[in-house]
C-alpha cells in the first residue's frame, strides 16, 4: 500500500453535473491549490460538447493555462477525460499528456451515455486509446457500471471481465474499474479485482467509488487489500454521473487522505490544503456537500 496514487477527479467528475457554473479563474485557483497539496494526478476537465456539459467548456483553455511552462506542475500530472475521436483531437492539440476514457460493462447505461451498445462502445475507445498511445501519451481506461447499474441491477463478473480481456489485449494496461452507482461492497470489490490481477500482474489498476450507500471508504479498504494502486475521488465529495438514474458524490479526497493518514501512508499530502479547497466550494455552491473531513476540525 506504501505506493498509493491519488487521482483528484474533483474539477471533472465533481463539478460536471453542478447547475452553477464554476469560473475558470476560481477553477485555476482550486487545481493550484491542488497541486500545492501534493496530489499526484488532477482530472482537470473533460472534452465533451459545451452545449451539453457547460461546466466543461473552458476545459480546453485550463489545459492550455496549465501547459505553459510557468505555470506547468513540477510533480503533478493532469488527466482529461475524452469520449470520441473529436475529444482525443482537441485534447491533443491544448497539450493534453494523459488522457481517461472508458465504456459501461451496463449496456442500458452505454446507450444512454453514448448512444452505443458497450460492445460498440469498446471498439470505438479501444481504437481511440490506441491512437492516444501511438502519439506517445499516457492512457488509462476505465470499465463503469463494474459492480452494479442504477438500470440493470447487477452486472455480471463476466462481463467486466470480457472487457478487462479486449483492453489486455490492445495492449493498455492502466485499468480503473468504476463502481458508476454505487452498488459496489467490499467483497466484491476484492473478488473483483483479485480475479482481474490475475488475468496479468503487470497491469496497474485503478479503483473509482461513489458514495451512494455510504460503502465509499470501505471499499477503497478493500481495493488497496487486494492491490489496487490508485483511488480517484473529488474533493467535498462533489459529483456524480449525468446519465446516471441515482446521482451521488464520488468518495471524497480528504476522507480518503485522512484514511490514508492514519494508516501512516501518503503523509505527504496536505488534509489541511484539501479540506480548504473542500470548504471553499461548500461556500461558493451555497450548500452543505458530502464529506466529513471539511465539516470539523482536523485531528
Amino acid at each position: 500500500m506504501n505506493k498509493i496514487t491519488i487521482h483528484e477527479v474533483g474539477p471533472r467528475d465533481g463539478l460536471q453535473v453542478e447547475k452553477q457554473t464554476v469560473p475558470t479563474d476560481l477553477k485555476i485557483k482550486w487545481i493550484q491549490q491542488l497541486i500545492s497539496s501534493g496530489i499526484d494526478i488532477i482530472q482537470v476537465g473533460s472534452f465533451v460538447h459545451p452545449e451539453k456539459v457547460p461546466q466543461m467548456a473552458d476545459t480546453d483553455r485550463l489545459f492550455a493555462h496549465f501547459s505553459q511552462s510557468e505555470n506547468r506542475p513540477e510533480r503533478t500530472r493532469l488527466s482529461g477525460l475524452v469520449l470520441n475521436e473529436r475529444g482525443l483531437d482537441r485534447g491533443l492539440a491544448c497539450g493534453v499528456e494523459f488522457f481517461c476514457m472508458g465504456v459501461s460493462a451496463s449496456d442500458t447505461y452505454s446507450r444512454k451515455n453514448t448512444g452505443m451498445s458497450t460492445s460498440e462502445a469498446t471498439d470505438r475507445i479501444i481504437d481511440i486509446a490506441k491512437r492516444a498511445t501511438e502519439a506517445a501519451k499516457a492512457v488509462q481506461v476505465s470499465v463503469q457500471n463494474a459492480f452494479g447499474c442504477s438500470y440493470e441491477g447487477a452486472i455480471p463478473e463476466s462481463s467486466v471481465m470480457r472487457i478487462i480481456d479486449r483492453y489486455l489485449n490492445a495492449g493498455l494496461k492502466r485499468i480503473s474499474l468504476a463502481d458508476t452507482a454505487g452498488h459496489a461492497h467490499p467483497q466484491r470489490v476484492e473478488r473483483l479485482f483479485t480475479a482481474a490481477m490475475k488475468l496479468d500482474l503487470s497491469v496497474e489498476y485503478a479503483c473509482h467509488f461513489h458514495e451512494t450507500y455510504g460503502l465509499g471508504l470501505a471499499n477503497c479498504y478493500a481495493a488497496m487489500e487486494a492491490g489496487v494502486t490508485s483511488i480517484e475521488c473529488s474533493f467535498a465529495g462533489l459529483g456524480g454521473s449525468p446519465s446516471a438514474k441515482v446521482k451521488s458524490g464520488n468518495v471524497c479526497t480528504e476522507d480518503v487522505v485522512h484514511l490514508l493518514h492514519k494508516m501512516e501512508l501518503r503523509t505527504d499530502v496536505s488534509l489541511d490544503s484539501i479540506v480548504a479547497i473542500a470548504r471553499e466550494a461548500e461556500t461558493f455552491f451555497g450548500r452543505e456537500l458530502p464529506g466529513i473531513l471539511h465539516k470539523i476540525p482536523v485531528a
